[in-house]
């Protein structure tokens, strides 16, 4: 992402508040695929929203984002919850090592992180990725195309699959 986008991420941050915490939109109805324990990974977490809701559910979290000033809203909103927050350029790839209970990725495409993605799934680990997509839009530079995140995480049990009105999303479970 280089300097220019982490400034341009501060400035977005800076002008917003904390944020609410909740589940990534993908798991919304389904929060009972989650485990009561382990550990969770939110990639590009922005204000921390659901590195927060992971934590309070029980999970110790590793949050990552190239934005400080988002990271110290999240900071902010998380208190005493047991989440680790971490800077980092996601484009230099993931500053973290598994394994995961839980992985996700929500608004944030890079193709090139989808197998670290997986790599990362503890045996039974949740994975909850969500991007922008062409299907149903317009497309662009940062839409998914049409089946790429089956195609990327299809190895795993898919437990939920939709691509629709501009946005793609995938639930899998790593084997046991």
């Amino acid at each position: 992402m280089g300097k220019a986008d982490r400034e341009r991420w501060d400035a977005r941050y800076a002008g917003l508040g904390p944020g609410e915490p909740g589940p990534p939109d993908a798991l919304l109805g389904r929060e009972d695929l989650l485990p009561a324990a382990g550990r969770a990974l939110d990639v590009a977490c922005g204000r921390g929203t659901v590195a927060v809701w992971l934590a309070r559910r029980g999970l110790e979290v590793d949050a990552v984002d190239v934005s400080p000033v988002a990271l110290d809203v999240g900071r902010a909103l998380a208190g005493d919850s047991p989440v680790r927050w971490i800077a980092a350029d996601l484009d230099a790839g993931l500053p973290v090592t598994g394994p995961y209970d839980v992985v996700v990725c929500q608004r944030f495409r890079d193709p090139a992180l989808y197998p670290a993605l997986a790599g990362l799934l503890a045996p039974g680990g949740l994975l909850v990725v969500e991007v922008l997509s062409a299907v149903g839009d317009a497309g662009g530079p940062f839409r998914a195309e049409p089946g790429e995140l089956l195609a990327a995480f299809g190895h795993l049990d898919v437990v939920h699959q939709a691509e629709g009105r501009g946005r793609a999303s995938v639930i899998a479970v790593a084997p046991s």
